[in-house]
Parts: structure tokens; C-alpha cells; sequence
């Protein structure tokens, strides 16, 4: 490279490939982010799926983020949490396009795309950090498994007839034995995922807190809790009940024999989100849950006092 010379700006695609419409909007924003100058970087699958010769592609996925400023993620809420796993370790934002049903980590709609690109191009865009967890699984006193979440990592029963019996701890201390369908231990932004299903709050993505959520627990005791970012929670199945398995983000998956323990930490490495809007997170939830907000006087109280 000549010394002065501009360094060049990338962006790495990412898609749901298994989508006709994602994929007509991933060539969309390929073609628009490649007619203002930008190079665009895209794994094999991707690259496949788009068909388009100027498309740089990474092989291997610890490459895919090398020497891109954002990712430009087109789907659901699923196609981001793979997004995620590209992104966190390099630390680049991720910009999500929902094409899915909620796509409640999504910054745009499909109808706002090409305004998006331009932004991109103007960095004119926020990021915020959003914390994770480190999940990790031992089976007699022995580590097997060290994973990461953005969402939540659950501990499930792994066979329909019977439940699964565990002891939930908080900071190397007992909190309660369930049987139960499962336990979901999730960040404040998995609050509005699995956690979310299963019953537990909502927590602003703002609030740094650890979240543990029995699912259908036959006990006096199974209500959700909140803790500091700083706990410490653990998962142990007992030694008389069927394996279970353990999912991370819904993606990732390990069995869990009797016995197994599984504990969950705030993590190491957060995962970055690029912001256009500056809209509070109570609009965010009212709009992508459809809550209902009529009869809402607040707006015109606000203006008189002004």
C-alpha cells in the first residue's frame, strides 16, 4: 500500500441464505454499499447465495470480521445471533435488517434499506455495547465445554416423559431444587427472547443484571430472579434424573449427562450493536410486541408543560 494512500472500508454480509427475500436484499445492499466504494466481504455461503462477482469471499469464519468497520445483517433475530458469533471477537458492530417475525435486536425494516446504506456509508450511526455471558460445563469436576451467549443459555430435559431435576445456586450458594422442563439463565437481552417466553421480565438493555428462569418448575419456590452482573449462577443436574442438554442462543448444544453442572458469568467480551435511532427502548418494546398504549394522555401533558 502506498504511504498516505486511504485504507480501504469494508462490511461484512450476513443473510439468511434459506430466504428468497433476504437474499434479494443482501444483492440490494451489496450493490449499493459496492457502488459508493466500499468493499463487501461475505463467507462462502453467503457468497454463493448472492452470486455476484465483486463480493470478496472469507473463508473460515474466524476470518469472515478481518478488516471490516460493521456488519450488515440481513433476517431474524436468529440470522443476527449468527451475525454475533462473526462479530463480538473483533469487536465490530452489527447492524441488523429484520426480515423476520419480531426481529427485536433488528435497527431497520426491509422498506428502510436504502436509507440505511447511506448512513453506512456517512457513518452516520451509534453503537452500544450489550453484555453477554461465559457458560461453561463440567461433568465430574471436569471442564468439557466454555461457550458465550448474547441471549441466554438454557438447561433443558432432554426426554419428554420425565422432568429434570436440578439445584439452582447463586454465588456458590444452594437456592432451590425444581424438577422442571428446564432453566433459562439469561443477559437483559435475552429478557425479551426465551426468558421472555418462559416467563421471566423485561430488563432495559441498559441494566447490567444476570437472569435465572425455572421453566414449568413443580415447586413452591420458581419464580424468576434478577442478580448482580457480578454473581455467579450454576445449574446442576442431579445424579437421579434423565440427561439433559444445554443450549447457548438456541444455536449451540451440549449434552448433559446426571450430574453435569453448568455455570453462567457475566462475559468477558460484549457484543456491539450500531444504533440509528435514538428512540427510547419503552417505543421499541410497544412496537415490536404490538403492545396495546390507547388512551395513553401522557404526550399531551408533556406539551403543556413545555
Amino acid at each position: 500500500m502506498t504511504e498516505g494512500a486511504p485504507v480501504e472500508r469494508a462490511v461484512l454480509l450476513v443473510a439468511h441464505v434459506g430466504r428468497p427475500d433476504a437474499v434479494e436484499a443482501a444483492r440490494e445492499a451489496a450493490e449499493r454499499l459496492l457502488e459508493a466504494g466500499l468493499a463487501v466481504h461475505a463467507t462462502e455461503v453467503e457468497a454463493k447465495a448472492l452470486e455476484l462477482p465483486d463480493v470478496q469471499v472469507v473463508a473460515g469464519d474466524e476470518a469472515a470480521s478481518e478488516g471490516c468497520e460493521l456488519a450488515l445483517v440481513l433476517g431474524g433475530d436468529g440470522t443476527l445471533l449468527r451475525a454475533a458469533e462473526l462479530a463480538r471477537d473483533p469487536g465490530i458492530p452489527l447492524l441488523g435488517v429484520n426480515l423476520g417475525h419480531v426481529g427485536f435486536l433488528a435497527e431497520a425494516e426491509r422498506e428502510e434499506l436504502g436509507g440505511l446504506i447511506s448512513r453506512v456509508v456517512a457513518r452516520d450511526y451509534t453503537v452500544e455495547e450489550r453484555m453477554t455471558i461465559d457458560v461453561t460445563v463440567q461433568v465430574g469436576g471436569e471442564q468439557v465445554a466454555s461457550t458465550w451467549a448474547l441471549n441466554e443459555a438454557s438447561v433443558e430435559k432432554a426426554a419428554r416423559d420425565r422432568m429434570l431435576e436440578v439445584v439452582a445456586e447463586v454465588d456458590g450458594r444452594p437456592l432451590s431444587r425444581w424438577g422442571c422442563d428446564g432453566v433459562v439463565c439469561a443477559t437483559p437481552t435475552g429478557s425479551t427472547a426465551y426468558a421472555f417466553s418462559a416467563g421471566g421480565p423485561v430488563v432495559w438493555p441498559e441494566v447490567e443484571a444476570l437472569l435465572m428462569i425455572p421453566i414449568s418448575a413443580h415447586a413452591l419456590f420458581s419464580r424468576p430472579i434478577v442478580v448482580s452482573p457480578s454473581s455467579r449462577l450454576a445449574v446442576e443436574v442431579q445424579s437421579d434424573t434423565p440427561e439433559g442438554v444445554l443450549w447457548v442462543d438456541g444455536r449451540r448444544t451440549w449434552p448433559l449427562p446426571a450430574g453435569a453442572r453448568v455455570e453462567v458469568c457475566r462475559g468477558g467480551i460484549p457484543v456491539q450493536l450500531a444504533r440509528l435511532h435514538q428512540a427510547p427502548f419503552t417505543d421499541r418494546l410497544v412496537r415490536k410486541f404490538e403492545l396495546p398504549v390507547r388512551g395513553w394522555r401522557g404526550a399531551a401533558a408533556f406539551r403543556r408543560d413545555q
